[in-house]
């Protein structure tokens, strides 16, 4: 079993590489942000209440974040025998302790955290474009700016949490995706 995390600012390609890992590794993908776009696309109560929050390019708060992962590992069981790759999550260091409690109530942990890193300006014009193509909302430059603002002063400190850790494996976000890929599965198969 590898469970991993994908880490980033927004923009960096997390969803993409997930994408790859899922289908290398056999692992059962958790996307936060897809999870609360769907339960807004729905109407439901967490729904309602998570809009609120990423229309203005805030963060969930971690209780509700939690309540929502903790749902989807007990619901999905069937699919994490190979582990779990978590995208978008944890986004604050209260949510990384959360994490570990939950999985160890699993017998599991994190083997690594892939963190994706690319310059800002890169990220804004990727975002950008990706709203351009994909027509997501929360894709515009007031919304990428808070956004980046809210990753430096609340996300960003996990990097050195989880590199203490020594969970942390740095990839250069900038390149090709199969560059960066290939990048990722190498320095994965030096982890195990």
């Amino acid at each position: 079993m590898m469970n991993l995390v994908i880490f980033g600012a927004p923009g960096c390609g997390k969803g993409t590489q997930s994408e790859r890992l899922i289908e290398r590794f056999g692992l059962h993908h958790i996307s936060t942000g897809e999870l609360l776009r769907d339960h807004i696309a729905r109407g439901t109560e967490l729904g309602k209440i998570a809009d609120g929050y990423i229309s203005k390019g805030h963060l969930i708060p971690d209780d509700l974040m939690i309540r929502v992962l903790a749902h989807e590992l007990e619901e999905k069981q069937d699919k994490t025998a190979n582990g779990v790759i978590f995208d978008g999550f944890p986004r604050t260091i209260p949510q990384a302790i959360a994490l570990e409690k939950l999985l160890d109530e699993h017998n599991a942990g994190i083997h690594a955290v892939v963190g994706l890193e690319v310059d800002e300006d890169e990220l804004v014009k990727r975002m950008i474009q990706r709203g351009l193509e994909s027509g997501r909302a929360d894709d515009n430059i007031d919304t990428i700016k808070e956004r980046l603002n809210v990753y430096h002063q609340r996300t960003a400190p996990l990097r050195d949490y989880y590199k203490k850790q020594g969970k942390y494996v740095p990839i250069d976000g900038n390149g090709s995706v199969e560059d960066i890929f290939k990048t990722i599965e190498d320095a994965l198969n030096k982890q195990s």
